[in-house]
Order: C-alpha cells, then structure tokens, then sequence
C-alpha cells in the first residue's frame, strides 16, 4: 500500500515453544494457558496455531529465509497482538463501537487495488506485519476498529493529542480486564498496551488504506 496516512494498529505475538503453568501471581490455576484476560484463557496452542501459520507461509514465500530470520520476536508478537485484540474489543464495546463486515471488506478492496491485487495484501501482511493469509481479516478489523473507537472519542490519531486519548482509553480497558501473562513471555504492561518483552508499541509502522472511511458502509 502506498501514500497512506499513519495510523495505530497492533502487531500481534505468539509462541512455537510448549509453555509452562503460570506461575506468576494468582496464576496458578490456569495450566496450559499463555495468558488469562478478562477471566478468559489465551491457550499455548492457540499462540501455536497462530505461529506455526506465519511460519508456513514465510517457509512458502520468496525470500522465506530473510522473512524468517527477521522475525525473530514472532511468538512474542502473536501472543502481544492476542491479547491487544481483547483490550480493543473492551475499549470498543466501552465506547459503542463495532466493526461490519462490510466495512472490512471494504478497506480490504481498496487494500488490493493499491497494492497490485489480492496476492499483494498478502505479501504485504505477511512481510510488514507478520500475518498469515487465514488471519488477514482480523488484522483488518483491527485497524478499522482502531479508527472508529478514535472517531468515537473525537480523536485524531495523526495528532499527539488523540493518540494520548485513545492511549488512555485503551489502558482503562487494559486494566479492566485484569490481565496476567505466562512469565515465559513476560508481563503485561497496561500502560503501553503491549507485552513488557515486546518493544513495538501499539503505535505502529502500519498505515490504513488511503481514502477509507471507517465510517462508511457502517
């Protein structure tokens, strides 16, 4: 995608490693799960599942061995971006937004046609963002959802200002949702939104696609 504005979308993290029981603070009872969020397990086999797809489709693509020796931090982004997507969900439902499929289909439309088709968008995803074919819509829904909880909140997310707001309101979910991480992969910062062992804010390189109304069609 090309002469795009720069917006907020999380880079996601996750684990190809077998995880032990949690065994930080009150996690005891949760054997098997990567992170516990809301009350609700993120298992190790879902973080897995999630890795193992990048890694397949790093493993099939040109340059597969650029693009796996570049990701080096990929389990810690599935497992960030798992549980980024529940603080989101929180932050939205907090704030009265949702996301259609109609509105994600659409800025996925226009994703293809700025970037040479549906086989661009996922080059592009699984290059710029480490995301396998099969998890592109959720990416997607992501960034819409990002937008319109910033629309909600009357914040510009080109602007320091609205980039604090949605900040805040993304760490008032955060610690809403109590969340407590298998320290094998670190802990859970709410101020930040992101695993502490990950250094990739939510704030990231990604861009939205030029011209989508996150709006429109909603």
């Amino acid at each position: 995608m090309h002469r795009r504005r720069r917006t907020a979308l999380a880079l996601t993290a996750a684990t190809l490693l077998a995880a032990p029981l949690l065994t930080a603070c009150g996690s005891e009872a949760h054997p098997g799960a990567a992170a516990v969020v809301g009350g609700e397990r993120i298992d190790v086999a879902t973080l897995q599942a999630e890795a193992a797809d990048v890694r397949t489709a790093q493993q099939g693509a040109e340059r597969s061995d650029e693009l796996v020796s570049k990701s080096g931090q990929l389990n810690r982004v599935k497992l960030s971006g798992l549980i980024f997507g529940r603080v989101l969900d929180r932050a939205s439902k907090d704030a009265g937004v949702s996301v259609s499929r109609k509105e994600i289909q659409q800025i996925r439309s226009v994703a293809a046609e700025q970037s040479g088709g549906e086989e661009g968008v996922r080059t592009l995803m699984l290059e710029q963002r480490w995301v396998a074919p099969g998890q592109i819509e959720a990416s997607l829904r992501q960034e819409v959802q990002l937008q319109k909880l910033a629309r909600a909140l009357g914040a510009d997310l080109q602007s320091p200002t609205g980039v604090q707001a949605v900040g805040q309101a993304l760490t008032g979910a955060s610690k809403a949702l109590h969340i407590d991480v298998n320290p094998r992969y670190g802990s859970w910062d709410d101020q930040k939104v992101q695993l502490s062992t990950y250094k990739a804010p939510w704030i990231s390189q990604v861009t939205p696609v030029q011209g989508q109304d996150p709006e429109a069609g909603a």
